[in-house]
């Protein structure tokens, strides 16, 4: 089978390590093109890699020597940009989030719907992480009875200064979202998102950490802290409490060292260190689904759902109340 043709929209951090993954680490895949509005960076990284680049993303889209599309440009651009590759029924690995808002992300769904076959995946990687994977294996296996809480942790050492409130909840917190959603299997019915006393280290008006609390619509509950300017790493953990037990991921105990009065080990600088794996998986079996005309990953449906969510939980954030999670049900729109 022939390789799959690869164009990246957007290569700032997430994009160039994505473009890195498919030139050099993908099997059965070709990058051929790329595209972003800093042009000077996009000519860089196509001379080191040996493609071209495309000036306007829509025109990438369509171009003929491109089978595949990966979008790592901002969020605020992805609405346009994958009804264009619905319009020309090429697959896409969407990074978060699916769009912006809830209904340009239901508009999405069911363009994509009614195009008659699943085209988008979106980016939530942790699915793919081994550790996640084996989490979710021991949840499903009832070894520990019915799964009741979810423990999680999401810290970044720091984020830009443009990176504002409402960001970490749909950039940050998202990705607890979806952990929550798959972990559980069930949807999120309610959010609750409160601020503490904000580090002195950020600007102005920027509520960081961030404490959530997602109510699942069958009883279970999940706890999140995030906080983007740690100052230590990026570290991500999850602990889920069942009725027999519990267990624990991302504890970083692979590498522990001693020595003269001291123990420890190393924290990740960033998400590339800490999921750096899961991000090779995920691409790899995206690539062989696009080829077989399939996705094997986060849906159209699961961005729809986590920008539900995060809407809600923006609202949260603003409020300091509990806010109800409002979705059309899966069956309206997919059948």
């Amino acid at each position: 089978m022939t390789d799959l043709r690869i164009g990246i929209i957007g290569v700032g951090l997430m994009g160039a390590d994505h473009a890195e993954r498919v030139a050099l680490k993908t099997s059965g895949a070709r990058l051929v093109a790329v595209s972003d509005p800093d042009t000077a960076r996009a000519s860089a990284l196509a001379d080191r890699l040996g493609v071209r680049t495309v000036n306007d993303p829509l025109d990438l889209i369509a171009a003929d020597d491109v089978d595949a599309v990966i979008l790592a440009s901002p969020g605020f651009a992805h609405a346009e940009q994958l009804h264009a590759c619905l319009e020309v029924q090429k697959p896409v690995l969407c990074e978060k989030p699916l769009t912006m808002d809830t209904e340009s992300s239901l508009r999405v769904v069911e363009a994509e719907h009614k195009v008659g076959k699943s085209l988008i995946q979106v980016g939530f990687m942790r699915r793919f992480d081994p550790e996640y994977a084996a989490l979710k294996k021991l949840l499903d296996s009832g070894d520990l009875g019915r799964t009741l809480v979810l423990h999680n942790v999401h810290r970044n050492r720091t984020v830009p200064d443009t990176f504002r409130s409402e960001m970490i909840v749909r950039d940050s917190l998202v990705h607890e979202v979806d952990v929550a959603r798959w972990l559980f299997d069930d949807e999120i019915a309610r959010i609750t998102v409160r601020a503490p006393r904000p580090t002195s280290l950020v600007a102005e008006g920027v509520l960081d950490p961030q404490l959530a609390v997602f109510e699942m619509a069958n009883g279970a509950i999940a706890d999140v802290e995030v906080f983007v300017n740690c100052q230590v790493g990026y570290e991500v953990r999850c602990e889920a409490v069942g009725e027999l037990g519990s267990a624990t991921i991302g504890l970083g105990v692979d590498v522990l060292t001693k020595t003269t009065g001291h123990w420890g080990g190393s924290v990740p600088d960033d998400f590339r260190v800490r999921f750096g794996l899961a991000y090779d998986i995920e691409m790899q079996r995206w690539v062989d689904a696009a080829k077989c005309g399939e996705i094997d990953g986060p849906s159209a449906w699961d961005g729809y759902a986590a920008a539900a969510v995060c809407t809600a939980g923006v609202e949260s954030l603003t409020t300091g109340l509990p806010v109800e999670v409002e979705m059309v049900r899966r069956s309206e729109v997919l059948g």
